[in-house]
């Protein structure tokens, strides 16, 4: 028998990344905020990689903290070893990723849940779901009701959950949990769309049997760069990491057995990740690689767990210890947690609009894996949009719009409500146009004042932004009228630097244009250099090196949003606009734009086609009264700065 438990303004469902950062956001903005686990142990979990961030993902840590979220403090307070990816490459892919300790980092976001005020942390399984006037009625296992203004759906891979490993499958959330047995049935009553995802995990080993001798060593860096703004001593490494290969004797287990894979057999029917394959599927897809990378990671500090990074698999137990005894380093391994693929529901992202909110169902947010994308990183940037937006909802005040050109997390949004997804969605750099002008470096000077502004950036740390735009303008100001004449210690060293030595007096900001120097080459002569922080010396040598091409993208963003000020009317009927095609009319009709500029990015809407609907704009207005969640308040409240680099 049911009975009545309480009401709130917000109920989140799941506490793992999305829910987290959803239920905390909400929280601090002043709502009465509820969130849900199946296990309480399981809270910030990290049942795949212990690691946060990564190429792209590291942008989406860093403008998570920029925007007031805990992810990228919470892995400062834990990591074991931090790297800045591709340091080879240009600046818009450099990328931050700390091996963490998985279970430190839970401890220390279970904590954060307990300690906020306006939250409640329960255990309980939700069961049940539905409307209660304008409200949501939110059930649990026990029979306990609640009623939420706005419930947040970040339910990971526990929706439906089930365990494949060779022959064997079983009903199981991520890591032996249990699963979300009955909240899909209830979420399809009520008309939302599912399907269903895959994903898996390598097996976790242990150390003392492992062989280290042969093994590449991977350092972290040093010194440690953070994730937060807030980190202001990030301290120091404490582990290291190693890499090995596959080879052919590892692909011919694999092949001999591949029958055996439930992934080749049929058991599967849910779509895997395209960029984060199992091994099998690598051996298969990539035949003609003659060896596959392996990094082997630790878990923390306090455990012999290692993770083997890139072998993830959903063959027999008795087949993965044989082939990961085929690796060099692994020839006596002892596997203390097999692989696993686990298979679970989510639900079809074009449902909803750019807060995250269900287009049909006011009120319903979604977050996380549940939207169809994969990774921590990605849930708790999900998590975070759809907890501001609830909670702004419920206090009557404009959204918060993420677009494109002001960060990774619009890219990520943008990308799941316009295009859609047909297998788990992974943040990369490649999926952004505007990657120079949205690098980690700048995430602050990007999203920092939109924090402050909504309620989430305290005053201290605004001060300390505040104080870091000031110096880097005086910076660039000094750059641009410091002028050292020429000499031979000047020119030793644009020689030594395999760059023209000068005749002529030259300002330091041309000097660092050249992709020679740096401000470190320069220090010898550079006397006057005032005493900041090394990221606005590296802020500005960026904007200076890159000064061309980044005016170059802010004049395309700016087109881009002269297009997203062509509001559509929601009530559209697409299918009664002359000239559209078929196609289009039927694409349109399913995503049902926002605006002129999104239309252009649904896959099956041509150039004419836009010019069809900017005609129809044209004779018909823009329709703007209708889009009250898009309105003009709510597009610059979330846009970013034309001056995001």
């Amino acid at each position: 028998m049911n009975y009545f438990a309480g009401n709130c303004d917000v109920a989140v469902i799941g506490a793992g990344h999305a829910g987290i950062e959803a239920g905390l956001a909400a929280a601090r903005l002043g709502c009465s905020t509820v969130v849900f686990t199946i296990n309480l142990d399981a809270v910030g979990n990290c049942p795949c990689n212990p690691s946060i961030g990564g190429t792209a993902k590291g942008h989406l840590v860093r403008e998570i903290d920029a925007l007031g979220g805990e992810m990228g403090r919470t892995a400062d307070a834990c990591f074991l070893q931090s790297r800045m990816l591709n340091r080879g490459k240009g600046p818009a892919v450099h990328s931050l990723r700390a091996q963490i300790d998985r279970r430190e980092y839970s401890k220390i976001m279970k904590h954060k849940l307990e300690l906020q005020q306006n939250l409640q942390l329960k255990q309980a399984e939700v069961v049940d779901l539905c409307r209660e006037g304008e409200d949501w009625k939110v059930v649990t296992r026990m029979g306990a009701e609640y009623i939420a203004k706005a419930v947040i759906l970040a339910t990971g891979t526990y929706l439906g959950g089930r365990i494949f490993v060779g022959d064997v499958s079983y009903e199981s959330g991520p890591d032996g949990m249990f699963p979300s047995a009955f909240l899909g049935a209830a979420l399809k009553k009520i008309g939302l769309s599912l399907r269903r995802f895959k994903t898996g995990t390598p097996a976790r080993v242990l150390k003392s049997s492992i062989d280290f001798t042969d093994l590449e060593v991977q350092e972290g860096d040093d010194p440690v760069i953070p994730f937060s703004y807030d980190t202001l001593e990030p301290g120091e490494n404490r582990a290291v990491c190693h890499v090995s290969w596959t080879n052919d004797e590892t692909k011919r287990i694999i092949l001999e057995n591949i029958h055996r894979s439930p992934l080749y057999s049929g058991k599967i029917e849910g779509i895997g990740p395209r960029y984060c394959p199992s091994i099998e599927d690598k051996i298969v897809r990539f035949a003609d690689k003659p060896r596959h990378q392996l990094f082997i990671e630790p878990c923390g500090l306090d455990t012999e767990e290692m993770y083997l990074q890139g072998l993830s698999s959903s063959l027999p137990e008795d087949v993965q210890l044989a082939f990961y005894r085929s690796i060099k380093g692994l020839e006596h391994v002892q596997i203390m947690r097999c692989a696993y693929a686990i298979e679970y529901d989510c639900v079809d992202p074009l449902q909803m609009d750019a807060t995250l909110e269900f287009a049909d169902f006011p009120g319903l947010y979604g977050a996380g894996q549940f939207n169809g994308s994969s990774g921590y990183e990605e849930a708790a940037a999900q998590g975070l949009v759809a907890g501001i937006n609830a909670a702004r909802k419920i206090q009557g005040k404009s959204p918060v719009i993420f677009d494109r050109a002001g960060s990774y997390i619009g890219t990520l949004v943008d990308d799941l409500i316009t295009k859609g997804v047909t297998d788990p969605y992974r943040m990369m750099t490649s999926r952004s146009e505007y990657r120079l002008v949205l690098r980690q470096d700048n995430a602050d000077e990007r999203l920092t004042p939109i924090g402050h502004e909504i309620g989430l950036i305290g005053e201290g740390r605004w001060q300390r932004f505040c104080e870091k735009q000031a110096q880097k303008s005086a910076e660039l100001e000094r750059a641009a009228r410091t002028v050292f004449p020429p000499s031979e210690k000047l020119n030793a060293i644009l020689v030594s630097r395999g760059t023209s030595p000068v005749s002529s007096g030259v300002r330091l900001a041309d000097l660092l244009r050249r992709p020679e120097l740096d401000y470190e080459a320069l220090a010898e002569i550079d006397c006057d250099r005032p005493e900041y922080p090394q990221s606005v010396f590296e802020n500005v040598e960026i904007e200076l090196k890159y000064e061309g091409y980044i005016r170059r993208q802010k004049a395309d963003i700016a087109e881009m949003r002269r297009l997203e000020q062509k509001l559509l009317p929601r009530k559209i009927n697409y299918a009664e606009i002359s000239g559209l095609r078929t196609e289009a009319q039927e694409k349109l009709q399913k995503v049902r734009p926002a605006n002129i500029g999104q239309a252009s990015r649904i896959s099956g809407v041509s150039p004419a086609d836009i010019s069809v609907l900017l005609i129809w704009l044209a004779k018909n207005g823009s329709g703007g009264a209708d889009q009250g969640w898009f309105g003009k308040e709510g597009a610059k409240d979330g846009s970013g700065s034309d001056d995001a680099s």
